[in-house]
């Protein structure tokens, strides 16, 4: 009874270890630790994560994607197929979508002339992009104006000075 008692005990225990054990996902890494030790991720799988910024160029079945992570921007060789949930590239005019890459770092890639890329496998939208808005600074606006009229005022004492 008592060896019975403590397998059950066992059984309880490690159902709930492992019910509440969450799902351990890689942490992105930094552009400018991959920058300072690129021969040593080469050819190896890492994680990246940023905004997507500037266009996305679009070759065929697979496109190329600026990925920007508050420090450096890396390209990424991306299947068009993993796009199809990306709405916003950041620009002057919007935010871009928030990306998780996984893929292959290469420091040299030979597919690609010799550029520092990742080839993506897995790419997880984690943040949305959004229209920005630009306001008109006032103070500004008002002294321009200001500049402008000094400007045209210099101009005609030029013109008086002269004659």
């Amino acid at each position: 009874m008592k060896k019975k008692a403590q397998r059950w005990l066992v059984h309880g225990l490690l159902c709930w270890m492992l019910g509440s054990v969450n799902p351990v996902y890689a942490q992105p890494m930094e552009s400018t630790e991959l920058l300072a030790q690129a021969q040593m991720h080469d050819g190896k799988t890492v994680v990246y994560a940023g905004e997507i910024v500037g266009e996305i160029m679009r070759r065929g079945d697979f496109a190329w994607v600026n990925i920007h992570d508050g420090e450096n921007a890396i390209g990424v060789w991306v299947p068009q197929a993993l796009l199809k949930d990306i709405v916003y590239a950041g620009s002057y005019k919007a935010r871009g979508d928030g990306v998780e890459v996984s893929g292959v770092f290469r420091r040299a890639c030979p597919e690609h002339g010799g550029d520092l890329d990742i080839h993506a496998r897995v790419l997880r939208k984690i943040g949305s992009g959004r229209v920005c808005v630009e306001k008109l600074n006032i103070d500004k606006k008002n002294f321009a104006v200001i500049l402008l009229g000094i400007m045209i005022v210099l101009w005609i004492l030029s013109l008086f000075i002269r004659k």
